[in-house]
């Protein structure tokens, strides 16, 4: 037990600080800050090594350090799935995820899937709508790959009077596509009522695009 507990007792603190230094350093983590991730792994092997380097002998060595490292692994690979998403989601996702139609066609789909009772669709259609209406009428520079965060965010900067409906219709369409929550006949309304202001409304009296 004791030679077995000897081996076990090598790796100090110290040495599993090193370990993990090294092993972050490699060039396949490229040249990039340590994730949180990797901050967290490093962490980990600290704690690891600080339980090893002092834990009693009547602990069991393996015994307790097994069913321990089980729990990290899963522990571990529960904040890689979790943490995945939310990158993503910083990254956001396009209004549009092919080449847009008319304001018009977007507009008459989310009619034709809010009185199906289809809310997701409309609700995706309908802020479709408000951006290429938007880009039409030169409120916002017409671009790719705008998400509805930046489509908020830069129709709010001209029309700052709709800047809380934009930013609820953001909201509403991110956590659709996110499926954080399902649409309902409630949010495909606010998006509605949301085009329909949108297209009466006009740039403030001395606000840039």
């Amino acid at each position: 037990m004791r030679t077995h507990l000897a081996a076990v007792d090598e790796v100090t603190r110290e040495e599993g600080r090193r370990r993990a230094v090294e092993e972050l350093s490699d060039p396949l983590y490229g040249e990039q800050e340590p994730s949180l991730i990797d901050r967290f792994l490093l962490w980990l092997r600290e704690l690891l090594a600080s339980f090893t380097e002092g834990a009693p002998e009547f602990l069991g060595g393996w015994t307790v350090l097994g069913p321990l490292l089980v729990l990290v692994a899963v522990l571990v690979v529960w904040l890689i799935v979790w943490l995945r998403p939310s990158r993503d989601r910083a990254a956001g996702v396009p209004v549009h995820e092919n080449a847009p139609m008319t304001a018009t066609d977007h507009r008459a789909a989310a009619d034709r899937h809010e009185a199906a009772g289809e809310f997701a669709a409309a609700v995706t259609e309908r802020l479709r709508a408000v951006s290429v209406d938007l880009e039409d009428r030169a409120v916002i520079t017409p671009r790719a790959g705008r998400t509805a965060t930046e489509l908020a965010a830069e129709a709010s900067a001209v029309l700052p009077g709709e800047a809380g409906g934009l930013r609820e219709g953001a909201r509403i369409f991110n956590d659709v596509v996110y499926g954080d929550r399902p649409a309902t006949a409630g949010s495909a309304r606010v998006l509605r009522e949301l085009d329909a202001r949108l297209r009466a409304a006009r740039p403030a009296e001395g606000v840039g695009r």
